[in-house]
């Protein structure tokens, strides 16, 4: 009897000793009540309210409210989509023009309001006052590490072994890479690209122009052969190519020839990844990633150790690095996209770039007057099959005779976009934007389905 009663009261005990743990640990972690939130938050919930405060705007689903926009009647006004206007985004302009020509890559923004916990970041005012970290660099060795991560988890590029620089976007990070490989040499490097190219790295390099380097616009490289040279050359290769998506590769060679790659585009979202990238010195972007353009972010992969330091010499008396709020931002992204299997954007970013491809070609195949890029199916490393195609640009050409201006041909349609001249190639083809937000998209797919309508030679389908 009296082992029965020990028995019992010792069972008792264990039940009340359990219970007491779990509901201490039901309120630590889990019960998220108004008052175990004022007790570990202080002086982030104005700011945090403040932030849910302007979220929570709906700009009828056509717009924007920021914490740094216009103010009126004490509140953040709507910012709104192209062609809708009004104090809530709801009022649509039926005569308005889609707008095609910027690179904008707002298509992620749902992406981004959907994990709206994991990527927010708030800044205290304290944070990273300092010209530099504690080791005296400009860059945040969590941030390198994370974005090493992502690459390994998107298969597209070799980064053990490589030093990365950051930089304000890959626009800085070039002109850092033109720098660096030209100012050691005994005679001026040619700056050279074959066409289409992006019109800013010419411009870029004009205007920063130097003892050390010039933009060669005499030089006309081919686009499927070789380009023997015995001079000091820099080749700068964009690929995924803008404007046309294709994947590229250098043409010059010669024992003075450097490469340097912009992969801005080669992630899951706007290409296959045959393989993993393994150049001398490769330039990747924020903005293309995470959609995040006005944070300024990029980096850049570095074999050689002397370019790598002349990059950051360069990047140090340019700007002394880039924001740490910036950076601080760039990481939470990071953090996000690793969260569970790390595949989440790209099969969301593929799945949207990959419908809005398909909803273009089949307008675009009942017509005789316009035509797009090819650009074949190839096996992906990353999704382990072969895919199709899933472009940042449409390149589309006006097949017409007379239609020599073809920007000219869609502006009339209410379609704006960016010639051929700029990108170094005759103005009967023109770069159609596929980034933008879903409005602009709808709107795009519109206008062109009406102007392909309106042909006399039309297929049907």
């Amino acid at each position: 009897m009296a082992n029965e009663k020990r028995i019992f009261w010792y069972s008792l005990l264990l039940l009340a000793s359990v219970a007491l743990n779990l509901f201490f640990i039901t309120n630590q972690y889990y019960l998220g009540t108004d008052q175990l939130k004022s007790q570990k938050l202080s002086w982030s919930l104005k700011a945090a309210a403040e932030a849910e405060a302007v979220a929570s705007i709906s700009c009828s689903g056509h717009g924007r409210a920021f914490l740094d926009g216009l103010i009126a009647d004490g509140k953040p006004i709507c910012e709104c989509n192209t062609c809708y206007g009004g104090s809530d985004c709801s009022v649509f302009s039926t005569d308005c023009s889609a707008d095609a020509n910027s690179g904008d890559p707002l298509f992620l923004e749902p992406f981004w309001m959907e994990h709206a916990a994991s990527s927010a970041v708030l800044i205290p005012g304290w944070h990273r006052m300092s010209y530099s970290f504690p080791d005296k660099s400009f860059i945040s060795q969590q941030l390198e590490n994370h974005i090493r991560q992502v690459h390994n988890i998107a298969k597209n590029a070799i980064t053990k072994g490589k030093y990365i620089v950051f930089g304000g976007g890959s626009t800085q990070l070039l002109a850092a890479a033109v720098y660096a490989l030209s100012m050691n040499l005994s005679s001026p490097a040619s700056v050279v690209e074959s066409a289409p190219y992006y019109p800013l790295y010419r411009l870029q390099t004009n205007y920063f122009q130097n003892v050390h380097f010039k933009f060669d616009e005499d030089v006309s490289l081919p686009n499927n052969s070789s380009y023997n040279t015995e001079a000091n050359v820099i080749e700068i290769v964009t690929s995924p190519n803008n404007p046309d998506g294709n994947l590229k590769e250098a043409v010059s060679q010669g024992p003075l020839v450097s490469v340097i790659y912009d992969h801005a585009y080669y992630w899951p979202h706007f290409s296959a990844i045959p393989s993993p990238v393994d150049e001398d010195v490769t330039i990747f972007t924020m903005s293309k990633l995470t959609g995040h353009a006005g944070s300024r972010v990029g980096w850049a992969l570095v074999k050689d150790e002397k370019v790598y330091e002349d990059m950051k010499t360069y990047m140090s008396i340019a700007s002394i690095g880039i924001s740490r709020e910036a950076q601080l931002r760039a990481l939470q992204l990071m953090k996000a996209i690793l969260n569970g299997n790390g595949t989440d954007i790209f099969d969301y970013a593929y799945n949207k770039m990959s419908y809005r491809w398909k909803k273009l070609s089949e307008i675009v195949s009942l017509s005789s007057r316009f035509s797009i890029q090819e650009i074949p199916p190839l096996f992906c490393n990353f999704f382990e099959k072969v895919r199709g195609p899933s472009p940042a640009y449409a390149w589309v050409k006006c097949e017409r005779e007379e239609d020599t201006n073809c920007n000219e041909v869609l502006r009339a349609a209410n379609i704006l976009s960016r010639e051929g001249s700029l990108f170094s190639v005759e103005d009967r083809y023109v770069r159609v934007s596929l980034l933008k937000s879903d409005d602009d998209f709808n709107l795009l797919m519109d206008h062109l389905s009406k102007l392909v309508a309106e042909e006399n030679g039309a297929k049907t389908a």
